[in-house]
Formats: C-alpha cells, sequence, structure tokens
C-alpha cells in the first residue's frame, strides 16, 4: 500500500511496493496515523524544497504521451475535473499548464512545494511530474481543479527548427525548462491571456500565438522547479547511493557517523567524504543533521505529546541547545514556533 501523509508543509510517501497513486491517493484522518521508525526507514529518497526535506517514491514515473489533434502541431486543453491526474508521470512533450482554481501538492523532478490558482509553470520535455490536489478534492463532490494545458513537442515545427540564429532565446529556454520552470513577472498576464485564446485559434494565427508566448517566458523571470543533478542522474542509479540512503534512514538517530557510513560501504573516511559531496552536493554532517530535523518536524506533529527534549534526543541530537540551534538554521523557526504555525497538536515545553 501507499502511504501519502500531509502535515501542513510536510508530506511523506512511503512507496515500499510499486504503486499507482491512483490506488489510493491520499488517506482520511491522516492526522491519526502513527509512523514507527521502520516506516520511515523504508522511504526511498530524500529531496529538498526550500529549506524543508521531503520524500520521493522510489518508483518509475509512467510515460503517457500527449497527443496532438489530427491537423494540429500540438494541443491546448481546458481542463475542469473534481481534481487533477494523480499519476506520476512524464512524455516526450513539453507542458505549459497555468492553474486557473484549486490547490494541491506539486512534484516536479526532485522538486516539491504546493500550487495555487494563478501558479504558471512550464515543464521540460522528459521531466516526471504530479499535480496532486488537497485531499478536500477526494472527499466533496463539489469540488473543480481547473487548469489550462498546452502539450507541444520541441520538433513539432521541424527538428532544426529552434535552432536558427533568431530563435536563441527560445532555445536556451526549452533548455532551461528541462527542470521545470515556474513563470513570474510583468509579462505573466498577458502570457495567461494568450494561452487561453489559443484554443480559439487555429492554423498559421496559432502557431504564431505559441511561439509569442514563449518568447514572452523567455524574457520572463523564471524559477526552477527542480535540480540539474536529478536531470543528470534520472533515470540512472547509482547503487552505492542508495545504499548510503538505506543505511542513514534506518539508522541516522541512533549515534551514527561519516565513519560507520563509510564502513558500511567499504570505503575510508576521506574518500567517502568526497564521493557524498559529490553525489549530494552537500556535506555528510549537513545531511545527517537535516535529515534529523526532518524526523523531528514528523513526531513533532503526531497526536502523542512530547517534549521538546523528548524529540530532541529521539531524533538523534545529545544537545538539546545544538538541536535548537540547527532546528531554526534549518526551518527557520524556534521548535515551539514550528509546532503552532503547522499543526492542531500541542508540544509542551519543559
Amino acid at each position: 500500500m501507499m502511504l501519502f501523509l500531509h502535515y501542513g508543509e510536510y508530506c511523506y510517501l512511503n512507496c515500499k511496493k510499486k504503486v499507482s497513486f491512483l490506488e489510493n491517493p491520499i488517506l482520511p484522518n491522516i492526522r491519526n496515523i502513527k509512523i514507527s521508525n521502520e516506516i520511515f526507514a523504508n522511504f526511498a529518497y530524500l529531496h529538498r524544497y526550500g529549506q524543508i526535506f521531503y520524500y520521493i517514491p522510489n518508483m518509475k514515473p509512467k510515460e503517457l504521451p500527449r497527443t496532438s489533434p489530427i491537423n494540429s502541431s500540438f494541443s491546448v486543453h481546458h481542463h475542469q475535473l473534481p481534481h487533477f491526474l494523480n499519476v506520476w508521470h512524464y512524455h516526450k512533450e513539453c507542458e505549459l499548464v497555468y492553474i486557473e482554481k484549486s490547490t494541491g501538492t506539486k512534484f516536479i523532478g526532485d522538486g516539491m512545494g504546493r500550487f495555487r490558482p494563478g501558479d504558471l509553470v512550464l515543464i521540460g520535455s522528459l521531466l516526471p511530474h504530479l499535480w496532486l490536489n488537497d485531499k478536500i478534492h477526494f472527499e466533496r463532490n463539489n469540488m473543480q481543479a481547473e487548469a489550462w494545458v498546452i502539450h507541444f513537442n520541441i520538433d513539432c515545427f521541424g527538428h532544426e527548427f529552434f535552432n536558427v540564429p533568431e530563435l536563441y532565446l527560445l532555445r536556451q529556454l526549452l533548455e532551461e525548462a528541462k527542470v521545470g520552470l515556474k513563470i513570474l513577472g510583468n509579462n505573466k498576464p498577458q502570457i495567461i491571456a494568450m494561452l487561453k485564446k489559443l484554443s480559439t485559434q487555429d492554423g498559421l494565427e496559432k502557431v504564431m500565438s505559441l511561439l509569442k508566448i514563449l518568447n514572452l517566458i523567455a524574457q520572463s523571470t523564471h524559477k526552477p522547479q527542480s535540480s540539474l543533478s536529478f536531470i543528470n542522474e534520472y533515470p540512472k542509479s547509482n547503487s552505492k547511493l542508495d545504499k548510503v540512503y538505506a543505511y542513514m534512514l534506518k539508522n541516522f538517530n541512533h549515534g551514527i557517523g561519516l565513519n560507520d557510513v563509510a564502513d558500511h560501504v567499504c570505503m575510508n573516511a576521506s574518500a567517502f567524504s568526497r564521493f557524498f559531496k559529490k553525489a549530494t552536493n552537500k556535506s555528510f554532517i549537513s545531511f545527517l543533521i537535516e535529515l534529523r530535523i526532518g524526523f523531528a518536524c514528523k513526531i513533532m506533529l503526531e497526536d502523542n505529546y512530547k517534549t521538546i527534549a523528548e524529540v530532541c534526543y529521539e531524533s538523534g541530537f545529545n544537545n538539546l541547545s545544538n538541536f535548537n540551534k540547527q532546528f531554526k538554521k534549518i526551518t527557520g523557526k524556534s521548535p515551539m514556533e514550528y509546532v503552532v504555525s503547522h499543526s492542531h497538536n500541542v508540544v509542551d515545553q519543559k
């Protein structure tokens, strides 16, 4: 079974078995579910969103080709549904999405965050993604998720079309879109208006409008939605790094150190330190601390009341002062501030 838990800004996915998001998109009354360390250790991958860590399923995305209508080189759709498609998927076509209505959690590559009305995102070719609506969309019959979407193949106008000098900016945009781009800036309202109008156009007018939209996006401010390391590694795997992740997720709160993990993968400490830094773009100790803080956030929002000191030691820290310091450094809040802003539960400060 797939377990999806949403605590405020935190999402935890346990995909011990390879299952579809359609099988169990979200569980009701999730705040009452208890998560053991054993289950927590089965989370497959650890990825970062801003200053917050999330767990992404170790599950192959499904390929869902987006075919264009007859006599059209690309497609434009206006979706009005109870909720968006709950499938972790990818396709060869690039995707430009404008969220008109509904909220939820977006998964793009190894990035994750909230989506809301007004969001405009360009997703590059073959980049896995998922738009997961909030649980209210699965509990009520009167909810609606609305979006305008363009799917276009980079080669839809010819294999060399974007390679001409005059289209350098568009070629650069499509390259940057490989990590997904959230569109910001003053051009955004015009882009949205043109996107909506596309569904009523045809022929040369439709083609020219798409190119104008891409040109406006290229001149706009964008925010990457995934990391280059994900693109460089996907769909490759690193068995040694997987072994490191598994060991750390199982033992992070048991006082492990760099030497312990290095021994586990049969490497000396200095070689392992270099390997880990290159593979994750952060030091081993930074990764370990952030992993412990992520776990601390989880247990602080469970129903059973804990003191800050209990959370500290259960997460693998042996010094309360250091725990408070690291917690604020990573989350931007003190432990008590975090609990107040993210949960209905109460944690006693003793």
